[in-house]
C-alpha cells in the first residue's frame, strides 16, 4: 500500500489505449487511491477543470486534443496539479517541451510499471506541499504597467488600475511565457479559447487592440504587444 493517506489521493489517468489504461488503473488502485480515467482530450480537460486531483499521468498523443496542449491550457487557467506525460514521444527535445510547458515529470514508453508508481507518490508529495514557486503569478514591465493573474487586476501605462477577465489573463499569461517568440493564432486558438470553441482571427486582434490600450503609451507606435502578419503575436517586457 502507498505511504500516502489514500483516501484522499485523487488521480487522473488519460491515456487513449483502452488495455493500457485498464492495467494502469488497476495497478494505480491498489495503491489505495482513487482513479478518474479519460481516454481523449476534451475529457482529460474538463476532469481538470471539475475535479480536485493530487496528480495527472498524460499521455502524450491523444484523439481531439493532445497532452502538450492541454497541459499548456490548464496552466494558463492556473491549474498546478502535478502531472506524469506518459508517452511513446520520447526524444529529449519531446522531453523539454513536455517539461517546458509546464509538466513535472516524463516518462516513455514502454516503461518499469514500478518506475511510474514512485514517479506518481513523488507527484503526490509534491502536491500536498503545495505549489512550485516559480508559478507565474504577476508581471511587470514598461515604466507602471502590472499584472496581478491570479486577482485578474492590471495597472495600465498611465497607473490605473481595472479588471480584466480569464481570458485576457490567459492571453497575457500566454504571450508573457513566450516573450520575444512569436505566438502563433493557431497556438493561441486552441490554448486559449479550447478545442471546442474556434472564433475568428479577428477576436485575437480585438484583445491585442485592447492590450494596446491598457499598456501602451501610444497604441499606434506599441513598444510591447506586436502583430506579426500572417504568423501571429509577439510579446516584449
Amino acid at each position: 500500500m502507498s505511504d500516502q493517506s489514500p483516501h484522499s489521493v485523487r488521480l487522473l489517468l488519460v491515456e487513449d489505449d483502452a488495455s493500457l489504461r485498464r492495467m494502469l488503473k488497476i495497478n494505480l488502485e491498489q495503491e489505495g487511491w482513487h482513479v478518474t480515467e479519460a481516454a481523449d482530450g476534451p475529457t482529460a480537460l474538463n476532469a481538470f477543470r471539475s475535479q480536485r486531483l493530487d496528480a495527472a499521468i498524460l499521455d502524450v498523443m491523444l484523439p481531439e486534443l493532445d497532452g502538450l496542449s492541454i497541459c499548456r491550457t490548464v496552466r494558463l487557467e492556473g491549474n498546478k496539479t502535478p502531472i506524469l506525460f506518459l508517452t511513446a514521444k520520447n526524444a529529449g527535445e519531446d522531453r523539454v517541451e513536455g517539461l517546458r510547458l509546464g509538466g513535472d515529470d516524463y516518462l516513455g514508453k514502454p516503461f518499469n510499471l514500478e518506475e511510474l508508481l514512485l514517479r506518481v507518490k513523488k507527484l503526490i508529495r509534491m502536491s500536498q506541499q503545495g505549489p512550485a514557486a516559480e508559478e507565474l503569478t504577476e508581471l511587470s514591465f514598461g515604466t507602471k504597467c502590472h499584472v496581478d493573474f491570479a486577482a485578474y487586476r492590471i495597472t495600465k501605462h498611465d497607473g490605473k488600475e481595472q479588471g480584466i477577465s480569464k481570458r485576457e489573463s490567459m492571453l497575457l499569461k500566454l504571450l508573457a511565457s513566450k516573450a520575444g517568440e512569436v505566438v502563433s493564432r493557431e497556438e493561441i486558438l486552441e490554448v486559449v479559447w479550447g478545442y471546442d470553441v474556434f472564433p475568428s482571427t479577428r477576436t485575437i486582434d480585438n484583445y491585442i487592440l485592447a492590450f494596446r490600450k491598457y499598456f501602451e503609451a501610444d497604441p499606434k507606435k506599441p513598444r510591447h504587444f506586436f502583430s506579426v502578419r500572417g504568423v501571429g503575436y509577439r510579446f516584449e517586457a
